[in-house]
């Protein structure tokens, strides 16, 4: 198939005079080729055709059975069915017809009104810590109408840690949207993923007390989390830098700093306003907090040491000395 700009090419060049021989020599195109352009220029490309794609359904099935493997399908294609297809000819079916890949769709926009909808992502990020270089999990929600924005840091993120940082974030914003999409991490789905996304009964009660509820987008829609996802490099490269930490209360007491000051007050251009502004005409949508939340805490059973101590995590903490010996129940908030 003779590319557009080739053709192109053929066109001005006999334009100018010069005789086909000499186009063909030039452009290393045969004259038959370059007779047929010049008879019809807006000829359209050939279809491309294979006398293989009649097994596209067989190749489909036996795709799913071997779990994506091209050259399991071939080699079964050949043993179970006698059909020998090139395995060039059997990709080519498979990106024609989607079987392997989908393809790219143009991702479009999200359009959200006031109190829709929330989003809440983490990634990690290397923070200073006292000095100490460190890996923390960057925990973020985020308003999808007006992008008021909450972050905080933690050494690692687990179901205590997330229901920790939902409640502030959920006290920070002064109430909470109908829906909260997440990802398919284990933190909050217990299973599936997407739409079929199974939430764990522990996140599933804590997001009823606060009457909304976590979505999980489908797996690869990252633009559905966009207003959450986007955030974070702006975390990186405007809140960290130049920045330094004695410790973990002081990392997350300047993060809040950074949102009320910095992150809620930067103008939004597909917004038209900075997100202070817009969380004025979001707040009314919102639900309220509850007038009563129980505290959020771990709880885990010890046994007290010869010293009088009982540990939790990397620390120790001491009791009285009559309890030596005993199991206790040790309650991390």
């Amino acid at each position: 198939m003779i590319r557009q700009s080739k053709k192109d090419a053929i066109l001005e060049l006999k334009n100018t005079g010069m005789s086909l021989r000499k186009i063909a020599r030039t452009l290393k195109v045969s004259r038959n080729t370059i007779t047929k352009i010049l008879k019809d220029p807006d000829e359209a490309a050939p279809h491309r055709e294979s006398r293989h794609e009649e097994h596209v359904p067989l190749i489909r099935d036996l795709f799913k059975e071997c779990k994506g493997n091209a050259v399991r399908v071939a080699e079964e294609l050949e043993s179970r069915h006698q059909i020998t297809i090139p395995y060039q000819s059997l990709t080519w079916i498979m990106r024609k017809h989607e079987i392997r890949k989908r393809k790219k769709r143009r991702a479009g926009q999200y359009h959200f009104k006031p109190g829709q909808e929330m989003q809440h992502d983490t990634s990690p990020h290397q923070v200073t810590i006292d000095g100490k270089k460190v890996s923390a999990q960057c925990a973020s929600l985020t308003l999808a109408f007006s992008r008021k924005l909450f972050i905080q840091y933690y050494p690692r993120f687990t179901r205590f840690e997330c229901k920790v940082f939902l409640s502030k974030a959920f006290d920070f914003m002064d109430g909470v949207c109908s829906r909260c999409i997440v990802d398919n991490t284990s933190v909050i789905v217990a299973g599936g993923t997407g739409p079929d996304a199974l939430i764990a009964p522990e996140m599933k009660y804590f997001a009823d007390m606060y009457q909304t509820g976590f979505v999980a987008h489908a797996v690869g829609d990252a633009n559905r989390s966009a207003r959450v996802e986007r955030p974070f490099h702006f975390v990186e490269n405007n809140f960290l830098p130049g920045r330094t930490f004695v410790s973990w209360h002081d990392l997350n007491r300047q993060a809040i700093d950074w949102c009320r000051n910095t992150s809620d007050k930067t103008f939004k251009r597909a917004l038209g306003m900075i997100p202070d502004e817009a969380y004025i005409i979001e707040k009314p949508h919102l639900i309220d907090l509850p007038p009563y939340r129980p505290p959020v805490y771990v709880a885990k059973h010890r046994v007290v040491d010869i010293e009088g101590y009982v540990h939790l995590d990397t620390n120790r903490y001491s009791v009285p000395e009559a309890l030596i010996g005993k199991s206790l129940e040790v309650q991390k908030h």
